[in-house]
């Protein structure tokens, strides 16, 4: 799979940069001048959201809530049961965490129609530390009914993602990274919610991937590939829920399978992946972080080797996994 520049001519619905975070603005306002339902609601993270490029074209749809996330919910809540269609915004970690009661009691036990935008998620807001970091979010969302838990792993397929959030119905949880990542899925291609997509096919192992791990992994399976061992790489932008006949699938005549995300061990994907492959005989090894919180540093590259989470880490977990007996 080439890796495609946002410069590039054609393609549907380009945008003109590698930030998740800002086409995920963009594509809300692209979709608002249409559809006039959309609303937003903010927790005063606008500028780091990009909820802000909403607010300033459509400003009557658009709601400053404060540093009140529960509220936030409730109201989003409401608003969908008046047919909006309500896009509430904030870091990851408040935004799943600090609103979880009201997620659970108003929006999800009532299954409504409510899009949850957590940004920043997992250790990409890497200068504020444990605190403002979610490594626990894919966790608390999958684990809700109704819940669709969604993790792009660059700015095309958020894109297309946030589009398809609006034509389906239901409340969802998207997980933005903050930093600029590599284009690595292809423009053309067509996207649906609950599908998995092959980046690199290989004949060993298989390597399920989410987010920014994605693209470690296609780099691990480079490699890989030079020491001879051949590297299936599968995007998993669909968390929950998870298309176990084509995970079934892409694992069958594999040694091996290895799980590559940017979120604690426990409750992610390696969980899922590991429950929906339990009938299978096949060793499985999670690479994420391991049970503890995150921390800060003066890059975002700085914590992905800290924790383990490059592509030389998703190579060793595929040497372990193929060592077993």
């Amino acid at each position: 799979m080439a890796v495609h520049s946002r410069h590039e001519e054609g393609g549907r619905g380009m945008r003109t940069t590698d930030s998740l975070r800002t086409t995920y603005g963009e594509t809300l306002v692209e979709l608002g001048k249409d559809n006039k339902d959309i609303v937003l609601l903010e927790a005063d993270l606008g500028n780091s959201t990009m909820s802000k490029l909403f607010a300033a074209e459509y400003p009557d749809r658009y709601f400053q809530m404060g540093i009140a996330e529960q509220n936030m919910a409730s109201v989003s809540a409401g608003l969908s049961l008046t047919g909006k269609v309500p896009f509430m915004n904030s870091f990851a970690v408040f935004a799943s965490g600090r609103a979880y009661d009201q997620i659970r009691s108003s929006i999800t036990i009532a299954n409504l129609n409510v899009k949850i935008c957590g940004s920043s998620a997992g250790l990409s807001d890497y200068g504020d530390g444990k605190t403002h970091q979610s490594i626990d979010d894919i966790a608390l969302m999958q684990v809700l009914p109704h819940m669709t838990v969604l993790s792009p792993c660059d700015a095309v397929e958020t894109e297309k993602m946030v589009k398809a959030m609006v034509e389906q119905k239901g409340p969802m949880y998207i997980r933005i990274n903050r930093n600029d990542l590599p284009i690595v899925t292809n423009p053309d291609e067509e996207y649906h919610i609950g599908k998995m997509t092959q980046m690199v096919d290989g004949k060993d192992v298989v390597i399920f991937a989410t987010g920014v791990m994605v693209q470690q992994s296609m780099e691990a399976a480079k490699i890989l590939g030079k020491e001879g061992i051949s590297a299936r790489v599968v995007n998993v932008s669909t968390i929950k829920p998870l298309d176990t006949k084509a995970l079934e699938a892409y694992a069958e005549g594999m040694k091996g399978v290895v799980t590559a995300e940017e979120h604690n061990v426990i409750g992610g994907l390696g969980s899922a992946v590991c429950s929906a492959l339990s009938k299978k005989r096949v060793p499985i090894e999670i690479l994420g972080v391991g049970d503890r919180f995150g921390t800060s540093a003066e890059n975002y590259s700085i914590l992905l080797k800290h924790y383990g989470l490059e592509a030389e880490d998703v190579a060793k977990k595929v040497r372990s996994v193929l060592a077993y007996k």
